[in-house]
């Protein structure tokens, strides 16, 4: 299935909260590069990150899969028996075209889509949790509980990848990485106008703390292993270890 391109906020419009609809899952793959800086590296590296973690007889959960990307690396790189992936989206549209594109895969390793909240989802028998740029767009006050819920299902030696647009404590910092990433939107032929309306449209959407926010989150949960592996203007991922001792 081909992508089309990103042309949503092209044209003046009344801006209404950013949802994830059959508008947007149209797009997506392109809406994403042109968005987020080093987005396929990401997603490459989560699939080698889940082919080091990946244990026997375990489960991987793609938490906010969207239209399959990292299941999908996911499955590229696994290379132990009996894993399942399980991925995990509350958006219809997205779900529907990420069980064509995982069929259209045939990956070896099965690769179950679901269609539901990812707070509803029991982590059980995991070996690697990915949350690639989802726990932003969940409630501030929701983000403990399902980060505790992960490290609880996780066995030991299970690694969560979290990745997060951030917000960064000093303003003149928080500011150069603004415009940097939206000169990088302009360079992939985003209009002043769709950088404008995109922005608005996610403002009460997409909430993003500190790395240190979601560094405290993780060690009280129980990682005692928190480390930031990519980082790119005001995008970043962290891999977060379970150790077999916990």
């Amino acid at each position: 299935m081909q992508a089309g391109k990103d042309a949503i906020y092209s044209h003046p419009q009344a801006i209404e909260p950013f949802r994830f609809d059959h508008a947007v899952a149209e797009v997506f793959p392109d809406m994403i590069q042109r968005s987020v800086p080093g987005y396929a590296t990401i997603v490459d590296t989560i699939g080698q990150l889940v082919g080091r973690f990946a244990q026997e007889d375990s489960q991987i959960y793609d938490l906010g899969c969207s239209l399959g990307a990292a299941s999908l690396a996911a499955s590229k790189y696994l290379n132990k028996n009996n894993c399942k992936i399980i991925a995990v989206d509350n958006s219809a549209p997205m779900v529907e075209r990420c069980r064509l594109h995982t069929k259209a895969f045939k990956s070896p390793s099965p690769i179950e889509v679901l269609c539901d909240d990812v707070q509803n989802i029991t982590i059980e028998r995991a070996c690697v949790v990915i949350m690639n740029f989802t726990l932003q767009f969940l409630a501030p006050q929701e983000r403990t509980a399902i980060i505790n819920k992960i490290f609880a299902g996780l066995l030991p030696g299970g690694l969560l990848i979290l990745s997060e647009k951030l917000n960064h404590q000093n303003p003149i910092t928080q500011d150069l990485l603004i415009d940097l990433h939206h000169e990088f939107k302009r360079r992939n032929g985003y209009s002043e106008l769709e950088i404008s309306q995109k922005r608005s449209a996610l403002e009460d959407v997409m909430r993003i703390e500190t790395f240190e926010n979601h560094q405290q989150r993780l060690q009280k949960a129980g990682f005692q292993e928190v480390s930031l592996w990519f980082k790119c203007f005001n995008f970043a991922s962290l891999i977060a270890i379970k150790h077999s001792n916990d």
